[in-house]
C-alpha cells in the first residue's frame, strides 16, 4: 500500500501563523485601535464584492499549483473528487471536536453543488481522513500516521495532504491542532478541509479567502465558496488543464454568482 501510495502524485498544504509584531505597553491606544481595525475589517472582507477577474485570478492560484509538492505537470491539472466525499473523524484531542467537525463537513452539502459529503463509521470506509490532535501530538500523527515515515518534514501549524491522479483525488488526511484556542481550530478546519477537496496552493494576493495563509478568516467565504462551486461544477473535469478550462469559467462563474447572493 505505501509503494503504491507513494508513486501517486501527492499535494500538500500547510497552515502558518502571519508574523507577529509586538509594541511597547507606551503605545496602549495605538494598539487597541489596531486590534479594533482587524477586528471589525474581517467579516465585511469576507463579503465585499469581487470583480469576475479577481475571482477567476483566485480560481487559478489556488486550483492550480500547490504550495509545497508536488512540482512540474501534476500541479497544472484539475484535482478534486469524482465520488462522494467520505470523511471519518479521528478525535485524538482531549477537548472533544467531533461534533463541530461533523457539522461543518455536512454543511458542505448545502454550500457546494456537485459535492457530496458523508461521514462514516469506519475508518477503512473513508477517502477523507480527518484528524483532531492536540499540538504536542501533532508531529506524531503527521509523521507516523499520514506519512508513515519517521523522517517526513513537518511544517505549519495544521496540514493536508492529498493522493491524486489525473482521474481525481483518491485520499486525503488532514491534521487539525484541536487545544491552541477556537480561532486557530476554526482556521484550521475550514482551510485544511477546503484545501484537501482540491485547491491545494495559497497565495497572498489572493483576497477575501482562506487559501491565503496572511488573512485572517476562520469561516468559509463567499470569495471560497465561488472557488468551490466553479471547481465542482460537471463542466470541470479532473485531469483538465489550466489552459482547457480558461473558456469555461467565466460562464460558470456567472451560473455560481446566480446561486450565491
Amino acid at each position: 500500500m505505501t509503494a503504491i501510495l507513494d508513486a501517486l502524485p501527492i499535494g500538500e498544504s500547510f497552515f502558518r501563523t502571519a508574523p507577529v509584531f509586538h509594541k511597547s505597553l507606551n503605545f496602549k491606544r495605538c494598539a487597541l485601535l489596531f486590534i479594533a481595525f482587524v477586528t471589525f475589517s474581517i467579516p465585511n472582507a469576507g463579503a465585499q464584492a469581487f470583480s469576475d477577474r479577481e475571482i477567476i485570478f483566485g480560481f487559478n492560484k489556488t486550483v492550480f499549483g500547490s504550495e509545497f509538492e508536488p512540482r512540474g505537470s501534476q500541479s497544472q491539472y484539475i484535482r478534486k473528487f469524482r465520488s462522494p466525499v467520505r470523511f471519518y473523524i479521528h478525535n485524538r484531542s482531549k477537548l472533544n471536536r467531533r461534533r463541530a467537525a461533523r457539522n461543518f463537513i455536512l454543511s458542505l452539502n448545502k454550500l457546494i453543488k456537485g459535492l457530496k459529503t458523508v461521514i462514516v463509521n469506519r475508518p477503512e470506509q473513508a477517502n477523507f481522513h480527518l484528524y483532531i490532535v492536540d499540538r504536542s501530538d501533532y508531529r506524531n500523527t503527521v509523521r507516523n500516521i499520514v506519512y508513515r515515515r519517521a523522517n517526513a518534514p513537518v511544517r505549519g501549524r495544521c496540514m493536508v495532504r492529498s493522493i491524486f491522479t489525473r482521474f481525481g483525488i483518491t485520499r486525503s488526511d488532514a491534521v487539525v491542532v484541536s487545544d491552541e484556542g477556537k480561532s486557530l481550530f476554526r482556521r484550521c478546519l475550514t482551510e485544511e478541509v477546503l484545501q484537501g477537496l482540491g485547491p491545494l496552493n495559497d497565495d497572498a494576493r489572493v483576497k477575501g479567502s482562506v487559501f491565503n495563509d496572511r488573512s485572517k478568516f476562520t469561516k468559509f467565504t463567499r470569495f471560497d465558496r465561488y472557488i468551490l462551486n466553479m471547481l465542482y461544477d460537471k463542466r470541470i473535469k479532473s485531469g483538465d488543464s489550466q489552459k482547457v478550462v480558461q473558456a469555461l469559467l467565466p460562464k460558470i462563474l456567472g451560473d455560481v454568482k446566480r446561486r450565491i447572493r
